[in-house]
C-alpha cells in the first residue's frame, strides 16, 4: 500500500487520523516524540510545531496549499525538524505553543504554526499562512537563525517567559464567598447578551453550553429570574431552529459563522454535543419545554449513530467537509428537496425555510426552523399532528439519500475526557426522560473506559482499542471522569463508581496539584516535562479543568465529609473571584460552584427497598443545589451509615452537617427544601 505513494513520513506509524492524513506529504514529518526532538538538537536546526486536528477547515486548506507542495516541502525538510502535533491527543503542547502565539499575535486558532529553538523554546508564529508569506516566513527565520542566532536566543528567552508568567496564580487573601459577588457577575455579563437572537452578541457564535448551565441555575433563586429564564430559553430555542443544529439528522456544529445560528462551520464535536445533551436534559427539568427533549432525543440518535464505536466507545468528531467542499454533506437545492419529497415539498421547504431565509450559496440551502409548528401549520391549512407526519416523514427520506453521500471524514480518535463528557450528558438525559436505553449506553461506556483508559488509579488520555500513539492522561481526563463517574453513582447507586471518583481525585491531589496555589496543573508530575507547567483555569467550549475539579471536590467533601475537600475547593474558587465577577462567559463553570457555596446546598439520601422508584421521583423536579446517596440495603458510605431500617423507605434531606427529620415519600422531602429555602 506504501508503495502507491511518492512520499511516505514518520506519521504512517501513528493512529491520530489528523497525523495520518499528513503522512503522505512530501514534509518530512515527525510526531512528537523524543526521536524527533533529539534529532534537532543534533542537526542544530529549528523545530516548526504545526497543530491542528481532523476537523479542521483551513488546516486542510494549508496542507493543500503549502504542505503538499514539494518545492514548499524542500525547504522545510532543508532547514526544520517538522513536528505535527494533534491538539485533541496532545491538548498539553497545543496550550504551551498556543499561549506564545496569542502573546505574539493578539490571537490564535488551528492551524497553529509555532517555529521553536532546538530546545523547544518558542521564536515566532502565527496560525493559517498563505504560501506565498509562508514560504518568506521559513526563508526570513532560517536567515534569522543562522546569521544571527543571538537575537533568535533573545526573542526565545523573552517569549518563554512571558508564557510562563501568563496565567501565573496569585494567591488570593481569603475572601467571603457572597451571592453579592453573582450578582455582579450577571450585571457585568447581561451587556453583551444579543437579545434578538440569543448567545452573545458577536459572531461567530459558539454554543458555550456551560455558560447557559450556570444561567439556568442562577435563576432559579434570583429576583430577576424571568429576565434570566427569557435569556436562557431564547438562546436554547433559536440553536435548536438554527442552522447550527442539524435539522435532518440530529446534532450540533462547532460554531455559527453569524449572528443568527444560520450558517454552521459544519463540523460537529462530541464535547459540544455532550455538554448540549446534558444542558438541553437539564432545561427540560426545569421548564418541561418539548423542544427540548426532541432536541436531546435527535442528538442522542446522532450520537449512536455516527459516534458511537461498537464496544460503547465514542468517536471524537466529523469533518466539516466532504469530496473538499465545506457543509456538502448537509445542505439541499431546492430540486433535490422536490424530487425527494414529492408533494410535501412545499410544506417541508415552509417548516425549514427552502426560501431567501435558508439560501446559502451555490442555489443550497441550511435547513432552518424560524416559526412555531402552530403558525406553519395554520399557514398550510393543515393540524399540528399532520405537520409533525410530514415533517417526521421528510427527515426520514433525507436522511437515508444523506447516507448515499460521500461522507465527512471521522475522526475515530476515542478521547477519555471528551467520552466523560458525554457519559455524564447520558446520565443526564436518562435522570430528566426516565429513558433505560440512556443508562445502558452510559453504562456500556463507563465499562468501556474502565477497560481501555483506567489503570488502577491511573488515567490515559487516549482511550482507543488497539494501537494508541499515547499514553499520557491530562487533568481534564482526570477531572471530567470524576464527575461522569459521580454522575453515574447518583443514577445508579452503585458505590464502586463513587469510590472510584474518590480514588482519582486521590491521584489528581498527589500528582497534579500545586501545593502553593491550591491550583491543579494540566499535566501530571509524572509525565515528560515541556518547557513550562501550564493551569487551565477560564471556562471556554470546554470547561477549565480547574473549574471542573474544584466542583468535584466540594460534591465529594459532602459525600465522604471531607471538610478539607471542601475548603480546597473554596481556596480555588477564592482565586478567580475578581476573573469570575468581571468576565461570567469565561468562568461559569466557577460561577456555578460559588452558587453552591452561596445557597443552600442539600445532600439528599434515599434508604430502603424503594429507592429506585423514590429516585426517580425527584427527578421530575429541577433540583440544581442537590446530590443524591442510595441504598436498598446497609451502607457504610457516610450519608447512609446507620439510615437503613427493614421495611422501610426513608428519605433524609441534610444541608450545613444538619440533617432535617427523615421522611418516607418525595413530596415532603421537597417540601422540607423549599421551608429551608
Amino acid at each position: 500500500m506504501q508503495n502507491e505513494h511518492k512520499h511516505t513520513n514518520d506519521l504512517i506509524h501513528e493512529s491520530s487520523p489528523y497525523l495520518l492524513q499528513h503522512a503522505h506529504n512530501p514534509v518530512n514529518w515527525h510526531a512528537w516524540n523524543d526521536e524527533a526532538l533529539e534529532k534537532a538538537k543534533r542537526e542544530d536546526k529549528l523545530i516548526l510545531v504545526s497543530v491542528g486536528y481532523s476537523a479542521c477547515h483551513w488546516c486542510h486548506v494549508m496542507e493543500h496549499e503549502s504542505f503538499e507542495d514539494e518545492t514548499v516541502a524542500a525547504i522545510m525538510n532543508d532547514h526544520f525538524v517538522c513536528i505535527k502535533v494533534d491538539r485533541e491527543e496532545r491538548p498539553d503542547i497545543d496550550q504551551v505553543y498556543m499561549l506564545a502565539v496569542q502573546l505574539m499575535t493578539g490571537h490564535g486558532g488551528w492551524p497553529l504554526n509555532c517555529f521553536a529553538l532546538p530546545d523547544g523554546r518558542p521564536i515566532y508564529g502565527g496560525t493559517y499562512f498563505p504560501k506565498k508569506q509562508w514560504i518568506n516566513v521559513l526563508l526570513n527565520l532560517t536567515d534569522l537563525y543562522n546569521t544571527d542566532k543571538d537575537k533568535a536566543l533573545e526573542y526565545a528567552e523573552r517569549l518563554t517567559e512571558g508564557v510562563k508568567l501568563a496565567e501565573l496564580v496569585k494567591v488570593k487573601e481569603p475572601e467571603e464567598l457572597s451571592a453579592e459577588i453573582l450578582g455582579r457577575c450577571y450585571e457585568n455579563w447581561r451587556s453583551r447578551f444579543d437579545r434578538v437572537e440569543g448567545g452573545p452578541d458577536k459572531a461567530p457564535k459558539f454554543p458555550l453550553p456551560n455558560n447557559y448551565e450556570f444561567l439556568l441555575r442562577y435563576a432559579q433563586g434570583a429576583e430577576n429570574k424571568d429576565e434570566v429564564m427569557e435569556h436562557v430559553n431564547l438562546t436554547l430555542k433559536k440553536m435548536a431552529y438554527g442552522g447550527i443544529y442539524d435539522q435532518a439528522g440530529g446534532g450540533f456544529a462547532r460554531y455559527s459563522v453569524d449572528h443568527y445560528w444560520k450558517v454552521p462551520h459544519f463540523e460537529k464535536m462530541l464535547y459540544d454535543n455532550a455538554q448540549l445533551v446534558t444542558l438541553y436534559s437539564e432545561a427540560y427539568r426545569a421548564t418541561g419545554n418539548e423542544l427540548y427533549r426532541e432536541t436531546v432525543y435527535d442528538t442522542l440518535e446522532f450520537i449512536a449513530r455516527e459516534l458511537t464505536s461498537p464496544e460503547g466507545g465514542f468517536y471524537s468528531a466529523l469533518d466539516a467537509d466532504s469530496e473538499g467542499v465545506e457543509g456538502k454533506f448537509y445542505v439541499w437545492t431546492k430540486e433535490e428537496l422536490k424530487e425527494i419529497l414529492a408533494e410535501d415539498a412545499e410544506v417541508f421547504g415552509d417548516y425549514f425555510n427552502v426560501n431567501e431565509r435558508g439560501l446559502w450559496e451555490h442555489d443550497n440551502h441550511i435547513l432552518l426552523r424560524h416559526d412555531e409548528d402552530e403558525a406553519v401549520a395554520k399557514r398550510n391549512k393543515m393540524s399540528v399532528t399532520e405537520l409533525k407526519k410530514i415533517i417526521r416523514e421528510g427527515r426520514e427520506k433525507l436522511l437515508a439519500v444523506r447516507e448515499k453521500r460521500v461522507r465527512p471524514g471521522l475522526d475515530n480518535k476515542i478521547l477519555t475526557s471528551w467520552n466523560a463528557l458525554m457519559l455524564k450528558g447520558y446520565v443526564d438525559a436518562y435522570t430528566a426522560f426516565g429513558e433505560e436505553r440512556f443508562l445502558e449506553a452510559a453504562k456500556k461506556n463507563a465499562e468501556f473506559l474502565l477497560k481501555h483508559s483506567l489503570n488502577g488509579s491511573k488515567i490515559s488520555h487516549l482511550a482507543a482499542v488497539g494501537k494508541t500513539s499515547g499514553k499520557y492522561g491530562f487533568l481534564e481526563d482526570y477531572s471530567f471522569s470524576i464527575e461522569a463517574f459521580i454522575a453515574l453513582y447518583q443514577a445508579t447507586r452503585e458505590e464502586r463508581h463513587l469510590q472510584l471518583a474518590a480514588e482519582l481525585m486521590e491521584y489528581c491531589l498527589e500528582h497534579f496539584e500545586d501545593k502553593n496555589s491550591g491550583m491543579f496543573f494540566f499535566t501530571s508530575d509524572e509525565d515528560k516535562a515541556l518547557i513550562t507547567r501550564k493551569m487551565e483555569l477560564s471556562d471556554n467550549v470546554i470547561p477549565a479543568s480547574n473549574s471542573s475539579i474544584a466542583k468535584s471536590l466540594f460534591v465529594l467533601g459532602h459525600y465522604f465529609e471531607r471538610e478539607e475537600y471542601i475548603e480546597k475547593s473554596r481556596k480555588m474558587l477564592n482565586n478567580v473571584l475578581e476573573e469570575l465577577e468581571n468576565y461570567g462567559a469565561g468562568y461559569s463553570n466557577w460561577a456555578v460552584l460559588l452558587l453552591w457555596f452561596t445557597r443552600p446546598f442539600y445532600e439528599i439520601a434515599i434508604v430502603g427497598k424503594f429507592v429506585d422508584e423514590k429516585y426517580m421521583d425527584f427527578q421530575k423536579h429541577y433540583l440544581p443545589n442537590v446530590i443524591f446517596a442510595g441504598s436498598a440495603a446497609p451502607s457504610s458510605l457516610p450519608l447512609l451509615k446507620n439510615r437503613f431500617a427493614e421495611g422501610r423507605t426513608q428519605i433524609y434531606v441534610c444541608t450545613n452537617k444538619t440533617c432535617l427529620e427523615p421522611v418516607d415519600n418525595v413530596e415532603a422531602a421537597l417540601t422540607q427544601i423549599r421551608g429551608h429555602s
